[in-house]
């Protein structure tokens, strides 16, 4: 994605945590040569010193068919909010939209729910004790027969990340006046979305040295 340089984030920590808080990922690839995008959870694992991603398909899901082979995306989408150019010193501006992403691109190998059972099951257990750890006793109670059936309609995966890519757009191109006055807005908006951005504006500015 388009990121200048003011807005780029590479610390791999601050990107794991985000992802983490927003996995809620939209999945993009290659389906008969035309871009196609799957909405999905996903768990995040640090593994010696590759960053993994789980997840799962419906099987009814054609995207999981071609998935393989191609440089697979997973975009991760956070707090957004609008900036009005009310808000600045100067009047000769314009309206903006800050916003946090992280971009993650990497090569999917698929996992079926037959002959890799185990692995599939742990992708369940891990969104589960993310979402819902309560309800694992639950899944463990149901009958192997429904179980099994549930898993026949899905398709595993896990996605090797190559590439990472942060962008945190927090008016970091404006003066430091100017972006304590955006973050004062947007922490009073009752909006938990604009709220979200104007504490991650405030604890960006109380991180960054100004003359």
């Amino acid at each position: 994605m388009y990121i200048p340089n003011a807005n780029r984030e590479d610390d791999r920590d601050t990107l794991l945590a985000f992802m983490r808080a927003h996995n809620f990922a939209t999945l993009v690839s290659q389906v008969e040569g035309a871009p196609f995008a799957t909405h999905l959870p996903v768990t995040l694992a640090v593994e010696g010193d590759a960053l993994v991603c789980y997840g799962h398909f419906a099987k009814a899901n054609p995207q999981w068919r071609t998935l393989g082979g191609q440089t697979t995306l997973l975009m991760f989408g956070g707090p957004h909010a609008y900036v009005s150019p009310q808000w600045y010193e100067k009047a000769e501006n314009v309206p903006t939209w800050n916003y946090m992403a992280v971009h993650a691109y990497g090569t999917a190998r698929l996992m079926d729910s037959t002959t890799e059972r185990e692995a599939v099951l742990s992708v369940i257990a891990d969104l589960i004790g993310q979402h819902e750890p309560s309800y694992q006793a639950q899944w463990d109670s149901l009958s192997d027969k429904y179980r099994d059936g549930m898993l026949q309609g899905i398709v595993g995966f896990v996605l090797t990340v190559e590439r990472l890519e942060g962008k945190y757009k927090l008016s970091q191109n404006r003066t430091p006046t100017d972006q304590t006055t955006v973050a004062d807005h947007l922490l009073a908006s009752p909006d938990s979305s604009a709220s979200a951005i104007g504490a991650a504006m405030r604890a960006k500015l109380a991180r960054t040295p100004h003359d």
